[in-house]
């Protein structure tokens, strides 16, 4: 009997090594990892730059807290915010940087009234909770914060009948990723925008899964033409390494002194080294455009082996949407050696290392096609 709570729904296999895109279990057998940690291990597990610069720190120091100035973390912000007046909060998880953010608007703008969306994902904490836009993640806590009301994603009239002066923040996806892989469209951005100019609310935007150049820019907020108030990070921030960020305007700064919010481990040198060389690879230009260039060749490979299927994303973040349950699909991808997600009932999700080859890409383009007609599986098109 295991002493673990049972918080999640895990598969009998316990991952022992890894090394790029291909990680081993405790038997010896070898996969593809498409789940790449659930967006974390952007570069590859067992990265070497960025293994060799966290061992450099392990032998100088490991934490000091944030009582004392940290070179390291100015160094990080720094690359954050480049070409832009912003200022950077870490902190440990895409959860914690959702609940700085939150914090943050409702403290500068006075205002209480949080506007999310249906299907959303922000976290699990009693705020992040609240934000998230599903019913089962509310199930069984009782009353939740009160101020937040739940739109339709992507209908830009319903924000415009519910947003005023007494909003205090939009907060949303650029691509919904629990929620089944559904992007927000432009116009729905930039009108989000507008609006939340017009009534004095801050645009928060959720890149935890989406950032660190998942979708092929740094953030997938480039997309669309947009500068948010305020966006997070984490997952691929740290490439493993516990890591999260709440990125906002210089001028929030003023409502988030000393004292108002703070994290034991937010920007511990460690992750810190880990971001400081994930920032330098993901944000190269050749390297961005390469996400992107492979990622519209994957679905390529997608269309041409699963013709007429909805397969939805953009850079390396993908969603095929089947006619059965997805968690069936991504247990006997597992059994042909190809690890993968669901995003909802029947939602397939693909997540692979943004460093990731062709070769890689074509196998589990192939393997997937297999998998969909040995089971006979009917896809919704």
């Amino acid at each position: 009997m295991s002493n673990l709570f049972p918080t999640y729904a895990k598969f009998p296999i316990e991952i022992v090594e890894g090394k790029g895109t291909v990680v081993k279990d405790a038997n010896g057998k070898e996969y593809l990892d498409f789940t790449s940690g659930i967006a974390v291990c952007n570069l590859g597990h067992c990265n070497e730059a960025v293994l060799a610069a966290v061992q450099q720190q392990l032998t100088q120091i490991w934490h000091t807290s944030n009582l004392f100035e940290s070179s390291i973390q100015e160094q990080v912000a720094d690359k954050l915010t480049a070409g832009s007046k912003r200022a950077v909060f870490f902190c440990n998880s895409g959860a914690e940087a959702n609940e700085a953010a939150l914090k943050l608007a409702k403290k500068h703008t006075g205002c209480d009234e949080i506007i999310t969306f249906q299907q959303s994902f922000h976290g699990r904490t009693i705020a992040t909770m609240t934000a998230t836009g599903q019913g089962k993640i509310h199930d069984g806590f009782g009353a939740l914060l009160p101020g937040f009301t739940y739109l339709p994603y992507n209908d830009l009239e319903a924000l415009e009948q519910t947003i005023s002066e007494q909003t205090a923040a939009v907060m949303l996806e650029i691509i919904q990723g629990e929620g089944g892989v559904i992007p927000a469209t432009t116009e729905f951005l930039q009108g989000a925008s507008a609006l939340c100019a017009k009534y004095g609310a801050l645009l928060i935007i959720d890149e935890v899964q989406t950032g660190m150049g998942r979708t092929g820019k740094r953030f997938a907020f480039e997309h669309a033409g947009i500068e948010p108030d305020i966006f997070t990070l984490a997952k691929g921030l740290g490439n493993g390494l516990p890591v999260g960020a709440m990125i906002g305007k210089a001028e929030l700064a003023e409502s988030f002194g000393p004292g108002v919010h703070g994290s034991t481990f937010g920007g511990n040198k460690i992750a810190m080294a880990a971001a400081d060389v994930v920032i330098d690879h993901i944000f190269e230009e050749a390297f961005l455009a390469e996400v992107a260039e492979k990622g519209a060749y994957f679905q390529a490979l997608l269309a041409e082996q699963l013709p007429g299927v909805v397969i939805r994303g953009k850079g390396l973040m993908f969603g095929i949407e089947l006619e059965t349950e997805a968690v069936e699909v991504v247990k006997s991808l597992q059994e042909a050696g190809v690890l993968t997600l669901t995003a909802g009932p029947n939602v397939l999700r693909i997540l692979p290392p943004l460093t990731v080859t062709k070769t890689e890409l074509e196998q589990v383009a192939e393997k997937l096609a297999v998998v969909l007609k040995k089971q006979e599986m009917g896809m919704k098109i």
